[in-house]
């Protein structure tokens, strides 16, 4: 039976095709989630008499195997028999990292399977908010716990991969492939990314300065958490100013370019709406599992492989759980599309900076806990500097192997210096700056 003649693809009546609109409106990040996927094999499943027993497995062909990290979807049960039988904490912690690599991949596969039902702006809402969906509920995860410096540091390391890592290796790897060819990009969608990790920095800078200017002798902990929750909603009215932007009245400058290599595969939806709403609950179900898991067993994984926590989070959790989304810039960059890589390294990060970062501020605020934008000096010094060199970098609208060669170079040694940090893990809100920190100040008056 054709694709087009199944009748949970249908809407009223006529196939479900991708229009001109809809192709138009997809992001930069559902171009990259594309680049992992792959063609299913329909014959036999479609020969199937039974209609309900023939749409469940077409979904589950196309959610499961419709992936080229399927591979990794055994990891899953693997983390939950492991964490139900008490096996290694550390084995845990590596089996749920590798399990929400391909989870990531195909939540993005199917924000756009219902987008194609519900119209390019709805989509890009979905986006917008589930775009890292995995970053985020690992957060919630670690605030219930109340482990603050998971959260930060992981938010902090998913914007720096991105900025640096990410960035870095596709303009590299771009340049080499395309030495011949200049790799040119549209740099007014570079400005309003740029401005907008400027404006999240600033609102992550201001609490550590404060700190610092007011001194050691001055309790500062219930001013900066105050000057920090008026930050966040800043920032979030920052973002939504920023999606109206991005989704209303300046669409033209964040629709990514047609790929005619994946066009002509993508032009309808695979499966329907209901069925992937229902894989979307499903998914994001087993990534919260997964995450909790995560947030749990990190310390054990921390001692057992001898790395500190903030390495961990700042460094391990954000390549592994972004991995499917980075691989898909990288190969856009290699095809000299360089508009798609930079809205997926830039979206990326200034939906985790103006986002999700003020988000779990609020969240923890409404969970009385007492979470702030007061990052340590190294913390802020590193993000405040990834942003002014990927800003420097991007100015010109060019680009060329050396550029994203500093880029990687700035996040190795940027890795390094965590590497070899062994901040306390307990006291994420130190500044370190040689000076007792308010709390201390507090406990010896």
């Amino acid at each position: 039976m054709a694709l087009n003649q199944e009748p949970w693809l249908l809407e009223n009546g006529n196939p479900k095709g991708l229009t001109k609109e809809h192709r138009s409106g997809r992001t930069a990040h559902n171009r990259s989630s594309s680049s992992l996927r792959k063609k299913s094999d329909r014959t036999l499943v479609s020969k199937i008499p039974c209609s309900l027993l023939r749409q469940f497995l077409l979904n589950l062909q196309e959610v499961i195997l419709g992936t080229k990290l399927s591979v990794l979807f055994p990891a899953i049960p693997a983390a939950i028999v492991a964490e139900s039988f008490g096996f290694g904490r550390p084995w845990v912690f590596a089996l749920s990292l590798i399990g929400l690599m391909p989870l990531a991949e195909r939540v993005s596969f199917l924000t756009e399977q219902i987008a194609f039902f519900t119209g390019p702006t709805v989509g890009g809402l979905l986006n917008a908010t589930c775009g890292n969906a995995t970053e985020l509920i690992i957060a919630i995860f670690a605030l219930s716990q109340h482990k603050i410096a998971v959260v930060k540091y992981s938010l902090l390391g998913s914007i720096l991969s991105n900025l640096l890592l990410v960035l870095g290796t596709s303009l590299f790897c771009g340049g080499i492939a395309n030495l011949r060819n200049e790799q040119k990009y549209d740099r007014r969608q570079a400005d309003v990314n740029s401005l907008m990790l400027l404006l999240a920095l600033l609102c992550h800078m201001l609490p550590l300065l404060f700190t610092f200017a007011a001194g050691p002798s001055v309790a500062t902990v219930d001013p900066t958490l105050h000057l920090s929750r008026a930050s966040s909603i800043v920032m979030l009215i920052g973002y939504a100013a920023y999606i109206v932007f991005q989704l209303w009245t300046h669409r033209e400058l964040f629709e990514a370019e047609e790929d005619d290599d994946l066009v002509a595969e993508e032009d309808q939806a695979v499966i329907g709406f209901w069925s992937g709403f229902v894989w979307l609950v499903g998914m994001t179900g087993v990534i919260a599992l997964l995450s909790e898991y995560v947030v749990g067993t990190i310390e054990e994984a921390s001692d057992s492989w001898g790395l500190s926590v903030s390495f961990i989070s700042i460094i391990v959790l954000p390549i592994v759980g972004n991995a499917a989304e980075h691989a898909g810039a990288v190969i856009f960059a290699f095809k000299n599309k360089l508009d798609i890589t930079l809205g997926v390294a830039l979206g990326s990060a200034t939906q985790i900076a103006m986002f999700v970062v003020p988000f779990c501020v609020i969240v923890a605020w409404i969970m009385g806990i007492n979470m702030d934008l007061n990052f340590s000096l190294l913390e802020t010094g590193s993000l405040a500097l990834s942003i002014l060199a990927t800003a420097f970098t991007l100015q010109d609208g060019s680009s060329h192997y050396l550029k994203g060669l500093i880029l990687l170079l700035c996040y190795i040694i940027i890795g390094a210096c965590f590497f070899v940090s062994k901040a306390p893990f307990n006291q994420p809100n130190s500044v370190n700056l040689g000076l007792p920190t308010s709390t201390e100040a507090v406990f010896r008056a």
